[in-house]
């Protein structure tokens, strides 16, 4: 999917019902208090994007990029972030109760304090994921 402008992402942002965006490039849009919850982003790019205090309960993040991404205090509650790519990401005080994580690359991911209750975690083909704090 081509990139999306500003005006186009504030269109999207506006109408009813979960959003369906597979595949789009969302790098380093601004995001932030944004109502995203149950939206399709698999497979997105949204790295460097500003996420800061979104809702993206029940998103599917599958195999998204979040390289980078700012997303401090997102509402993330039960999210499908199988497989994505948070190398770098800040979840500082992100609620990922009942997140899928598994596969996810948290290389270098801020995540405390976040809320981590009944996540799915499981150690894969990319290795343990790091912590830190």
């Amino acid at each position: 999917m081509a990139e999306l402008s500003r005006a186009q992402i504030f269109d999207l942002l506006n109408r009813p019902g979960p959003l369906w965006l597979p595949g789009v490039d969302l790098t380093e849009a601004d995001l932030r208090w944004a109502d995203l919850g149950s939206a399709n982003l698999s497979g997105a790019d949204l790295s460097g994007a500003q996420l800061q205090a979104a809702i993206l309960g029940t998103a599917n993040l599958s195999a998204a990029k979040l390289v980078h991404a700012n997303l401090r205090g997102a509402g993330m509650q039960g999210a499908d972030l199988r497989w994505a790519d948070l190398r770098g990401a800040d979840l500082t005080g992100a609620d990922l109760s009942l997140a899928d994580l598994r596969e996810a690359d948290l290389r270098d991911a801020q995540v405390t304090p976040a809320q981590l209750r009944r996540a799915s975690f499981l150690q894969g083909a990319r290795g343990q994921p790091a912590l830190s704090g």
